[in-house]
């Protein structure tokens, strides 16, 4: 199964460059996604659910980045064993194309193979659901970056208005009118004349 696809994004290609690259991010976006961990920074452990019709199965198996080129293009590869289901492969080929310097276009390219008994389905079916997947994945892609980009710069920033301290002007104390206390006479000492 192969298809192709592009979309604008209104954000930085360094904005959606670091999405593609996130785990956190991809989890989200990946249809059927529980678990995804970065394993080294070009691999990643996933575990996806996938209902393909009538076959509902649970894949665990790798993703790899190659063929870097930050920020412009990548391929992310997958391959996983979905038990009796059988198992899947594929990948997408992502360029980045900066349009200006806040919208970006996203050009795919997407392969996928699989066998076992979901392969016994019919290419129809699987063709379909391939494509409703990989678009599923795209949209939710695109919808996310712009959403997280329009919050980073309040998140991004940091800014705390300084704490407002309120003080309270004391008023200078009244200086009390001094009292003045009236002076006190010393009595003076009676000359005594003699012979009197």
């Amino acid at each position: 199964m192969k298809m192709s696809g592009s979309q604008v994004i209104d954000v930085s290609r360094e904005a959606v460059w670091k999405g593609l690259n996130d785990p956190k991010i991809l989890q989200q976006c990946i249809p059927g996604c529980s678990v995804i961990e970065a394993t080294s920074p070009t691999a990643m452990k996933a575990t996806v659910v996938v209902k393909v019709g009538p076959v509902k199965a649970s894949f665990a198996g790798e993703v790899t980045l190659s063929n870097l080129k930050p920020p412009e293009s990548y391929r992310i590869s997958g391959k996983g064993q979905g038990g009796f289901a059988g198992f899947a492969e594929g990948g997408a080929t992502v360029k980045l194309t900066a349009i200006s310097a806040t919208q970006t276009q996203m050009d795919y390219a997407v392969d996928a193979q699989i066998g076992g008994k979901l392969a016994m389905l019919g290419s129809r079916l699987i063709d379909a659901t391939a494509q409703s997947l990989a678009g599923q994945f795209f949209t939710k892609f695109a919808n996310l970056i712009k959403s997280s980009s329009a919050a980073a710069p309040v998140k991004k920033a940091g800014v705390k208005k300084p704490a407002v301290k309120k003080t309270i002007a004391k008023k200078p104390a009244a200086k009390k009118p001094a009292v003045k206390k009236p002076a006190v006479k010393k009595p003076t000492a009676k000359k005594k004349t003699k012979g009197r």
